[in-house]
Parts: C-alpha cells; structure tokens; sequence
C-alpha cells in the first residue's frame, strides 16, 4: 500500500499540537487551571471592559454552547463573574475576579511552548508562520465551500 504523505504530515502536526498542549497541561496543573481556562482568561483580558460570551467564543475558535459551559464552570470556581445587566436585556458581561487576575497572571509563565518553539531559528519561524496561514486559510476556505455545497443540497 502507497504512504499518503498529506496524510502522514496531517498526524505529525496533530502530534506536535498533541505534545506541546500536553507540557501545557503539566506547566498549569500547580495552578490548578486547565489550557482551556487559561486561553479564556487571556482572551477576557485582551478583550477588556466587558467581554461577552460570543466574542470569547470568536477570540477562542470554539463554539459558543462550549464557551459558555466553560465560563458557567469558571465561574463556579471564582474565576469570572458575569454581569447580567448590561445594555441589551439578553447580553451578559464576563469579567475577571481577583482570583481569575491571579490565574491570568500565573498563566502568562510560557516556559514550555517558550522552549519548545526556541529550538527553531528564526528563519525557521518565519517559514512556519508563512506554511501554517497558508494551510489555515486553505483548510477555511476548503470549509465554506463544503458549508455552501451543504446548502445547495
């Protein structure tokens, strides 16, 4: 049977993504929060003032159902506190606690991915950068035109 080489580089960058999420893992484990949380939390706090549920969801490429299950459990262990009385009856605000600064502060410690990413030159990078947004966008393109051939059907 051939080797499908796109195939193969599919697994090795699903891998890597893998491993380097997995050091993540165990760099947050003494904080007690989870990778998930901790991309919430930097993403509350780039977004500033209040951020909603659905920018959170955009700024984290995760569905909104999935953002607000995790910011119901963040908000269970103190992490955020939702604001039900913004302007428009049906928005709701997340903004971080003192507890959630603390945890995004600990959570901007990126020793591992630090070290996993410095092991590459800077040429290197730039060449990643350059390969990565070019799959990207070709795999998001690849996804609306399989959405509007759905919707053709």
């Amino acid at each position: 049977m051939k080797r499908d080489k796109d195939y193969t580089l599919w697994l090795l960058l699903n891998r890597t993504q893998k491993k380097m999420e997995e050091l993540r893992k165990m760099e947050l484990r003494p904080h007690g929060i989870t990778t998930a949380e901790a991309l919430a939390l930097f993403s509350i706090e780039s977004i500033g003032n209040v951020a909603t549920p659905a920018e959170i969801s955009r700024r984290m490429f995760r569905k909104p159902h999935t953002v607000s299950t995790l910011l119901l459990r963040m908000e269970n262990r103190g992490l955020v506190n939702r604001d039900h009385n913004l302007n428009r009856e049906n928005l709701v605000g997340i903004t971080l606690t003192d507890k959630g600064q603390r945890d995004y502060r600990a959570s901007l410690k990126r020793e591992s991915i630090h070290r996993v990413i410095s092991s590459l030159s800077e040429e290197e990078r730039r060449q990643l950068v350059a390969c990565l947004e070019k799959l990207r966008e070709t795999a998001s393109q690849l996804g609306l035109e399989w959405r509007l051939k759905g919707e053709a059907a």
